[in-house]
């Protein structure tokens, strides 16, 4: 059984890892990783498309300088994209989020384990959760990137506006603003973070304390050696 110290450090670091795991199915399942204003020119009036989505849905309405208001309705983002580039990008995300998902559950597995038992192989130990961890907050640092890359660069809100209303026409800006489902991943990290910190103070410690027990003879006193 593992003592009553490796039994808390390790709790610690499974309640963090849950913790993410339970992020990471939110920022996956909520639609709101930014919401976007396009707007476009035409012949005799200008347009601007309001779009707030994530990696799956979202929604999107349309608003003519006029007043006429087009009611908002809901698409999916997959479906609306005809730029290769722009789609491939997205579903790129979309395997990155899932794979931290997964590691994120690895991880958390890892880190039960080693609060109530003492596995033998080594990479079971602190080890395992510190590679799990590490690779969770790497992938999930890279869909942040990703993401806004997508937007900026690869015009992803701009698409989903001609994929909602046929018809637009000459694209003028268009202004983003990333929610909540988009930066609750930064806590993710944050997490992650946290479990690797936990589990090296008890790592450390541990050696530490083999290591004062192997000391060398020459540290123990006279009279023992003399004996």
């Amino acid at each position: 059984m593992p003592s009553r110290k490796k039994t808390g450090m390790f709790s610690a670091a499974f309640l963090t890892c849950v913790c993410s795991f339970v992020i990471i199915c939110v920022a996956l399942a909520t639609p709101h990783w930014v919401s976007s204003k396009v707007h476009f020119s035409g012949t005799n009036s200008s347009v601007m498309v309001s779009l707030t989505y994530g990696l799956f849905s979202g929604t999107c309405e349309q608003l003519v300088d006029v007043g006429l208001v087009v009611p908002e309705k809901t698409f999916q983002v997959a479906a609306n994209l005809s730029n290769t580039k722009a789609k491939s990008t997205i579903t790129a995300i979309i395997v990155i989020v899932v794979l931290s998902l997964l590691v994120s559950l690895l991880s958390s597995g890892f880190t039960c384990t080693n609060a109530v038992s003492n596995p033998y192989q080594t990479f079971l130990g602190p080890i395992g959760v510190y590679t799990w961890n590490s690779l969770c907050g790497i992938f999930i640092l890279i869909a942040m990137i990703l993401f806004p890359v997508n937007i900026e660069g690869n015009g992803l809100s701009t698409e989903l506006a001609h994929g909602c209303f046929s018809g637009l026409q000459k694209h003028v800006k268009s202004e983003h603003a990333y929610g909540y489902s988009y930066w609750i991943m930064l806590l993710i990290i944050f997490l992650n973070i946290a479990s690797i910190i936990i589990i090296y103070f008890y790592d450390h410690a541990r050696y530490s304390k083999k290591k004062e027990q192997e000391r060398p003879i020459e540290n123990a006193p006279k009279d023992v050696i003399l004996f």
